[in-house]
């Protein structure tokens, strides 16, 4: 059986991949990515919205709602989007970052302290991109939190999801939206970056 795993990721950055407005990931890693650190280790995930870290003050977007609390063991996440990475790449050139400020939600501030900082197999001067086509799942899917999903990691494994799933998957983008925007962005930092 194949392990199903979801992509800890900001609530906010989830609303903006799941409605097209960002299609890539910066992740520099989490407090808990082992030794080795961070990698882009999957070629599909789900997308597992987070509400701590003071979202509202670290993307250019103002919020629409109140923050919420982060998740409770017993609650009841809806997981509404998969997303398959096209490419993954470690940016080590500071004039990326500025490059790619049009292709997310996140300040530049952000992104550079993200860059700068050092630890848990990451180098200062560095972050993990990622090109990512996201995907609506026909129905959200429930997931109860608990103590394994916890804890500051980008990956968890999560249970089988419902039966025929991808089958139902409808991208947020369409094939010509979505081709077009790898393409420029394959220009702003192409492979090798």
């Amino acid at each position: 059986m194949e392990t199903v795993v979801a992509f800890k990721e900001w609530e906010t950055v989830c609303e903006a991949l799941a409605d097209g407005r960002q299609a890539i990931i910066l992740r520099k890693g989490g407090i808990h990515e082992g030794r080795a650190g961070f990698s882009f280790a999957h070629a599909g995930f789900f997308l597992f919205p987070t509400r701590f870290h003071g979202q509202a003050d670290k993307v250019r977007e103002l919020q629409q709602q109140p923050a919420l609390p982060e998740w409770q063991p017993g609650d009841i996440i809806p997981l509404t989007h998969y997303a398959e990475a096209v490419w993954a790449r470690t940016l080590t050139n500071p004039a990326d970052l500025a490059a790619l400020e049009p292709f997310h939600i996140w300040t530049p501030e952000t992104v550079r302290e993200r860059f700068d900082w050092e630890g848990k197999g990451m180098a200062s001067g560095s972050i993990h991109c990622a090109l990512v086509r996201i995907y609506q799942l026909d129905e959200p899917w429930p997931l109860e939190y608990g103590r394994n999903l916890a804890g500051c990691r980008s990956w968890v494994e999560v249970a089988e999801p419902p039966a025929g799933w991808r089958e139902r998957l409808a991208p947020v983008l369409g094939d010509g939206a979505f081709a077009t925007l790898a393409a420029r962005l394959g220009e702003v930092v192409p492979a090798g970056s």
